[in-house]
């Protein structure tokens, strides 16, 4: 993979919106993944829209595919993410796939809607990742500066571009949730490796002229640990930018 010519194409979608952004490096990162056509999902939608309103965290929306042969096509689902929740499942060693599915900071998982036991893991969590990561915006470019490696922390990981929209508001015509209008937030649209990181300081500049049109209006870059054998691991750090949508 090219993974400089990547960074530059998928970055820019966010950065032209860079002279109005305001940057913000979140304790945790929530990743619900859920299904429009999930009759147990509605409740835990609306729970991930209450946490995205805090500044600590930066809660996401992860659509998944494999419930639609039950009545109703996700018109938000993307493949990539039944994968990566299914990863998640193969690194824990365990087959634990289900939505509504919560997985915080790359490891615990719970379900999305038990608001008690995802206080109780937000708490448990602390107060910062381990690795700071600063996006800096200029004329042409976005600044993606990561940190190196503290004591005890993984040395090798994946730096994620997350690209996602605030809310999308969906009704639903048919399957287990027919009849009913959902709305989704921090819905992610795409999520792509970008570059490797190996506990080492690390700095990537990013051009704006790749894109001349956004795509979205949110972005956020992940530092995620990698296990021996390639699977998500932890997430170590995390930025995001958000352009006043």
């Amino acid at each position: 993979m090219n993974s400089s010519r990547l960074a530059f194409v998928t970055v820019a979608l966010c950065g032209a919106f860079a002279s109005s952004a305001l940057a913000e490096q979140p304790r945790a990162v929530l990743e619900l993944f859920t299904s429009q056509g999930c009759s147990s999902c509605p409740p835990a939608d609306k729970l991930l829209g209450e946490l995205a309103q805090r500044k600590d965290i930066l809660a996401l929306s992860l659509p998944v595919d494999y419930w639609d042969y039950l009545g109703w096509k996700d018109t938000l689902a993307n493949h990539d993410f039944s994968e990566r929740q299914k990863e998640y499942a193969t690194a824990r060693g365990d087959s634990d796939v289900f939505t509504p599915q919560m997985v915080i900071n790359g490891g615990g998982r719970f379900v999305g809607s038990d608001k008690a036991a995802i206080e109780s893991a937000l708490t448990q969590a602390g107060s910062a990742l381990p690795v700071p990561i600063d996006l800096a915006s200029k004329p042409d470019a976005t600044t993606v500066t990561i940190g190196a490696a503290g004591a005890g922390t993984p040395t090798k990981g994946t730096i994620w571009l997350v690209m996602y929209e605030r809310a999308v508001t969906v009704p639903i015509v048919r399957g287990e949730n027919s009849g009913k209008t959902v709305t989704y937030t921090n819905v992610v649209r795409k999520l792509r490796p970008i570059a490797m990181w190996k506990g080492a300081p690390l700095s990537i500049d990013l051009p704006k002229s790749e894109v001349t049109q956004a795509k979205v209006t949110r972005c956020a870059v992940l530092l995620q640990a990698e296990t021996e054998t390639g699977l998500p691991g932890a997430i170590l750090g995390a930025s995001t930018i958000y352009y006043g949508h």
